[in-house]
């Protein structure tokens, strides 16, 4: 969707934190990449291999590193020793979404428990499920076909994306001689503040204590969590990861893509797991863990995975 909004260029270096130089009485009314960027846009150059775009640009203006436009005199620059940063602020500046413009509604045909207590400027999109016992934060959102099926608290300024189903049972079963018997879920699923869902995501409420997303976290789409998990604030894990049931992982955990989290494990702070990872047991030190094993040709895995054997 279009952004209707325009900015002087004075205006956003001071919205931005940024150093005008140029025109600040230029006026620019949309954000986009430097390649389809036209004469009234804002555009931005985080990485240095796309500032060879900028002499061909139709950009009426551009976020930049102080490098990058070292020994150039022509042009209107918003300059930042962090544009990626700024960039992501300015995105908001032009966003449409009446999320962010803190407007509070609740759909129609969503379905939501009278218990309920929903705070200030929350937004509650089509077909969306809240059950029995959940609360939802000051300007948070559950968008189109969510549901919050039981037991789930949301903090402030909190989004979820479509389709995502929190609170739902957790996956436990105690094995008998007629078969499974299911372990009732209990607890509960808390969700802090500043924290970002993505569509489609699981998160299971606790079995008898609390599932805990704490504050900042970030959740690509496509993500589970299992009962009983803590996920330490300012976490960020990409689409398709896992972690399986009453793991404790501290801060600033990073997860890239198609990783898992085996169960009953601690993992410390200031983690990052690389993409395609089996975590399989607890990380005690901060730092990088990646074990990916590349696409091989059948022939080749064959003799790959006996190497792997004899260094057990």
């Amino acid at each position: 969707m279009t952004s209707s909004k325009s900015y002087s260029l004075l205006e956003l270096s001071k919205l931005l934190e940024t150093t005008l130089i140029g025109d600040g009485n230029a006026i620019v009314d949309n954000l986009k990449t430097i390649q389809d960027a036209n004469d009234s846009s804002l555009s931005f150059v985080a990485n240095q291999k796309y500032s060879k775009y900028l002499s061909s640009s139709k950009a009426l203006a551009f976020i930049v590193h102080p490098n990058t436009i070292d020994g150039i005199d022509e042009g209107n620059y918003l300059v930042t020793d962090d544009p990626y940063l700024a960039f992501a602020k300015a995105s908001s500046l032009f966003s449409s979404n009446l999320i962010k413009q803190n407007i509070g509604s609740v759909h129609p045909t969503a379905t939501v428990f009278p218990e309920t207590n929903l705070g200030k400027n929350v937004v509650i999109g089509p077909n969306v499920y809240i059950g029995p016992n959940c609360s939802i934060g000051d300007f948070s959102s559950i968008r189109a076909n969510s549901s919050l099926v039981s037991d789930v608290q949301v903090g402030s300024n909190t989004h979820v994306h479509n389709g995502a189903v929190l609170g739902s049972d957790g996956f436990g079963y105690a094995p008998s001689k007629d078969g499974y018997i299911k372990i009732e879920q209990l607890g509960s699923l808390i969700i802090g503040s500043d924290v970002e869902i993505g569509a489609g995501c699981t998160i299971d409420r606790g079995a008898l204590g609390d599932t805990h997303i704490n504050d900042g976290v970030k959740l690509d789409n496509q993500v589970h969590i299992a009962h009983n998990v803590e996920l330490g604030s300012h976490s960020a894990i990409a689409a398709c990861c896992a972690i399986a049931g009453s793991t404790v992982i501290g801060k600033n955990f990073k997860m890239g893509g198609l990783s898992g989290v085996l169960g009953h494990l601690n993992i410390a702070d200031n983690v990052t797991v690389g993409a395609h990872t089996l975590i399989t047991k607890s990380i005690k030190e901060s730092g990088e863990y990646i074990g990916i094993m590349p696409a091989q040709k059948p022939k080749d895995w064959a003799k790959s995975s006996i190497f792997i054997k004899r260094r057990k």
